[in-house]
């Protein structure tokens, strides 16, 4: 009996698993929330690998073992999609967000274009999804050319806002969602979502996860009421059920 007892107390850790997950560096904060409420009540452990969606992507081209891909934007999860390293049949566009431009002396986005703001930080114009998006909605402005010149690139979204924050950088575009989390900077204006890109993080398995089925399970989580209840509270916006149509390769 004593040992009977003792198998099933050690029954749950025996089939624990270890997810390995991906992530925008965006997402990290909601994320870190989100996982330690299922580690509550899931036998899995997290573990997140968090950075520019690029760096992301190419670390999963080259082998690094994750389990879960969740990307700040279509494009790269198309890329992996590709190449036959996505399970497609999992994937889902889960979430959007916005761009807001933070600084002093910034009251309209054309602002940026102004002599006084002489350096603006946007993570990596040429392959960082928030800095993509940055540079897709300037140019749709009519003013990438006029600020192009005063751009410090950064690694990802999170370092821009630092740039900003530290004194580094005059102004900066980053997702909203960062925004909100910063003590230290104030929002100046946001691109509404009609004038702005189309910011789209799908969520999928890659094709050679290690723990598929915890994977599997984490993933369910992630498009739950509570796990999209905690992303809206940290600012994302939820896509309805009926509008998660990914934007495939």
């Amino acid at each position: 009996m004593r040992r009977l007892l003792i198998a099933l107390l050690l029954a749950p850790a025996l089939h624990a698993s270890e997810v390995h997950v991906f992530a925008a560096a965006s997402l990290s904060d909601a994320l870190t929330e989100i996982a330690m409420k299922y580690e509550r009540t899931s036998r899995d452990h997290i573990v997140f690998n968090f950075g520019a969606s690029s760096t992301l992507e190419r670390q999963i081209d080259a082998g690094a073992p994750a389990d879960l891909f969740l990307s700040a934007d279509e494009a790269k999860m198309n890329m992996l999609e590709r190449r036959g390293l996505i399970d497609a049949k999992t994937r889902r566009s889960v979430l959007s967000n916005a761009l807001v431009i933070v600084g002093a002396r910034i009251h309209s986005p054309r602002d940026l274009a102004d002599r006084r703001i002489a350096s603006i930080a946007l993570a990596q114009p040429d392959s960082v999804p928030a800095g993509i998006y940055a540079r897709e909605y300037l140019t749709r402005i009519g003013i990438w050319q006029q600020v192009k010149s005063k751009v410090i690139p950064t690694e990802n979204v999170r370092g821009a806002l630092a740039a900003v924050e530290s004194g580094n950088a005059d102004a900066a575009i980053v997702y909203k969602t960062d925004a909100l989390i910063s003590k230290r900077i104030r929002i100046a204006c946001e691109v509404p979502r009609k004038d702005g890109p189309d910011i789209s993080y799908p969520f999928a398995m890659t094709r050679n996860a290690e723990s598929p089925a915890a994977a599997r399970r984490f993933l369910d989580y992630l498009t739950s009421k509570p796990a999209l209840e905690t992303f809206a509270r940290y600012g994302f916006v939820v896509i309805p059920d009926g509008a998660r149509n990914p934007g495939r390769p």
